[in-house]
C-alpha cells in the first residue's frame, strides 16, 4: 500500500493529512502562535512552521510502514512574505496575509503606478494581503534587512526547501505575489524592477504537481521513511479546490467560513479588469477567478451570539422567508471582493415598528448570499458558466442559510463527504505525481463523493431576484452617506 501526506501550513496551526488510494488514514494538527508586535501587524516564525511540519509527520505516520510513504505536498497561507539571507537565515519574521501595514505601498501601486499596469502585469490589482506590497514597505522601512536579502519565498515554500532543499514553489501561490504574470506562468520582470528585486532572489515556478526534490537524508532517516518525493503543492485556496474536486472549467466551490470565499475554476485566461477579484494560477493547470467577502459565517456569529445573546432557532426566520423587505448589507469589517472598500461598514434598511428579529436574523443570513452573487454574477459575466457548486466551512451547519444560498445563487449546492481543505488538496497533488492515470481518477471518484445537495426553491428564486436588484442599490447609497 502507498501513502501520501499532504502538509497544510496554515495560520494557526499546520495539519499533516495520511491517505492511501482510497482513504484517509490519519489526521494531526500542531498549533503556534500569531505575533502582533504592532496594531495591525500580523508575523510568524518560519521556524514554527518547520518544527510543526516535522512534529506532524512524525506523529500522522505512527503505526505504519513508514517505508511505504511515497511522496509529500503541500498546502499553505498565501501572500506572506518570509525573507532569507546568503546563509538561508531569516532575515526578519515572516509578514503575514493579514497584515495591514502596507497601505501606502497599495495606495501608491493602485494609484500612482496605476491599476492598468498591475492589471497587465500580473493579472491583478494591489490589496495589503498580497505579497508585493509587503516587499516595498520592506524596502522603504527595513533598508538594511532589505539589501540583506538572498532568497524570497512564501510560507508553505519555506517548509518545502528546508525539508527537501528544492528552492521552489507553484504557480498557484506565485500568482498571489503580485509579481507574477498570470496568464504567461512567470515572473513579472516589469514588476521586478518596480519592486527593487531581481529573478535570481525568487524560486523556480512549478505547476503544483510537480515533483522539486526528495526529502533530505537525514530528514528521512529520523522519521524512518525511505526515499519521498517532495511535491511543491499549492496556495491553500487552490489545494482546497482539488480537495472537493472543483477542477473542470465552471466548477465552484464557495466556503461559509469566517469569511466567504468564492472559487471558480475555468479553462483559459480572462482577467476582471474592473472588480476586486483575483484571477489566479490553479493547481491543475488551468486558472480560476477568487472573490472573498470578509464577513460570511462571522456576520451569523455577530449577530447571533453578540446582539441576540442567545441560542436562536432558525425555524422562526424561515417563517419569514420570501416575505420580508427588511435587507443586511453584511459590511462589517469592510469589504473586499468585488468593490475593494475598507471603510464600508454594515447596514440595516428596511425597518419598521413591526420589524422583529426573526425577520433581521433572515436578512443577515440573506445579505451573506447576495454578496457572493454579487461575485458569481461578475465571474459568470466573463464567460464562465456555473451550473452547481460545492459548499463547504462552518456556515453550512445552518440549512436554512443552504436554501436560501442556492435560490438567491439559483444552483445546486453539494456538500461534499469529506472536508479536509488544503490538507486533503496536498495529499491528493502528492498522489497525482505517483500513480497512473487511471488509478488517480479512480482515486477522485472515492474521495469526491458528496452527501448532500441542496436544491434551490423556483419560488424563492424569483422572489431573491427582485430583492437582490434592491440589494445592489444599497452600496453607492451608504457609499456616499460615509463620505
Amino acid at each position: 500500500m502507498k501513502y501520501f501526506i499532504g502538509l497544510d501550513i496554515g495560520t494557526s496551526s499546520t495539519k499533516a493529512l495520511l491517505i492511501s488510494e482510497n482513504r484517509i488514514i490519519a489526521s494531526v494538527s500542531k498549533d503556534y502562535p500569531v505575533y502582533y508586535p504592532e496594531p495591525g501587524w500580523s508575523e510568524q516564525n518560519p521556524s514554527d512552521w518547520l518544527s510543526a511540519s516535522l512534529s506532524a509527520l512524525e506523529e500522522v505516520t505512527a503505526g505504519i510502514d513508514k517505508s511505504q510513504v511515497s511522496a509529500i505536498s503541500f498546502s499553505g497561507q498565501m501572500h506572506g512574505l518570509v525573507a532569507l539571507d546568503k546563509n538561508d537565515e531569516v532575515i526578519r519574521p515572516a509578514i503575514l496575509w493579514n497584515d495591514g501595514r502596507s497601505e501606502k505601498q497599495v495606495e501608491y501601486l493602485n494609484n500612482t503606478v496605476g491599476r492598468d499596469f498591475l492589471l497587465d502585469c500580473t493579472g491583478n490589482i494591489a490589496f495589503a494581503g498580497f505579497t508585493a506590497p509587503k516587499v516595498l514597505w520592506m524596502f522603504e522601512n527595513e533598508r538594511e534587512k532589505f539589501d540583506s536579502i538572498s532568497k524570497i519565498m512564501l510560507p508553505k515554500d519555506y517548509v518545502a526547501y528546508m525539508l527537501s532543499g528544492s528552492f521552489a514553489t507553484d504557480v498557484s501561490d506565485a500568482a498571489g505575489t503580485l509579481y507574477f504574470d498570470t496568464g504567461k506562468r512567470e515572473w513579472s520582470q516589469k514588476m521586478l524592477d518596480l519592486l527593487h528585486i531581481s529573478s535570481s532572489m525568487l524560486p523556480k515556478v512549478y505547476e503544483s504537481d510537480e515533483c522539486v526534490g526528495y526529502l533530505k537524508d537525514e530528514i528521512a532517516s529520523k522519521l524512518g521513511f525511505g526515499k519521498v518525493k517532495i511535491i511543491i503543492g499549492a496556495g491553500d485556496n487552490a489545494a482546497s479546490a482539488i480537495g472537493t474536486g472543483t477542477v473542470e472549467d465552471g466548477s465552484c466551490n464557495i466556503s461559509l467560513g469566517t469569511s466567504g470565499t468564492v472559487f471558480v475554476t475555468c479553462d483559459k485566461y480572462v482577467c476582471d479588469r474592473v472588480n476586486a477579484i483575483h484571477t489566479f494560477c490553479s493547481a491543475n493547470r488551468k486558472y480560476h477567478y477568487l472573490a472573498c467577502i470578509l464577513s460570511a459565517a462571522s456576520a451569523q456569529k455577530w449577530w447571533i451570539e453578540d446582539i441576540l445573546g442567545a441560542e436562536y432557532d432558525f425555524a422562526d426566520a424561515e417563517k419569514f422567508a420570501g416575505k420580508t423587505a427588511v435587507q443586511f448589507l453584511p459590511y462589517l469589517m469592510g469589504e473586499r471582493s468585488p468593490i475593494n472598500d475598507s471603510n464600508v461598514r454594515g447596514a440595516f434598511l428596511g425597518l419598521s415598528m413591526n420589524t422583529g428579529k426573526a425577520e433581521m436574523t433572515l436578512a443577515v443570513l440573506e445579505g451573506v448570499a447576495f454578496a457572493l452573487r454579487q461575485n458569481i454574477d461578475i465571474i459568470r459575466s466573463l464567460g464562465v458558466d456555473i451550473k452547481k457548486s460545492k459548499v463547504c466551512g462552518g456556515g453550512t451547519k445552518n440549512k436554512l442559510w443552504l436554501k436560501i444560498l442556492a435560490s438567491v445563487l439559483g444552483i445546486e449546492l453539494e456538500i461534499p463527504v469529506l472536508e479536509h481543505g488544503g490538507a486533503l488538496g496536498a495529499a491528493m497533488l502528492a498522489a497525482k505525481n505517483s500513480l497512473d492515470t487511471d488509478e488517480y481518477s479512480a482515486m477522485e471518484n472515492e474521495f469526491y463523493k458528496v452527501s448532500e445537495t441542496v436544491f434551490p426553491d423556483p419560488a424563492l428564486t424569483e422572489f431573491y431576484n427582485k430583492k437582490y436588484k434592491q440589494y445592489l442599490k444599497i452600496y453607492p447609497a451608504v457609499k456616499a452617506s460615509m463620505q
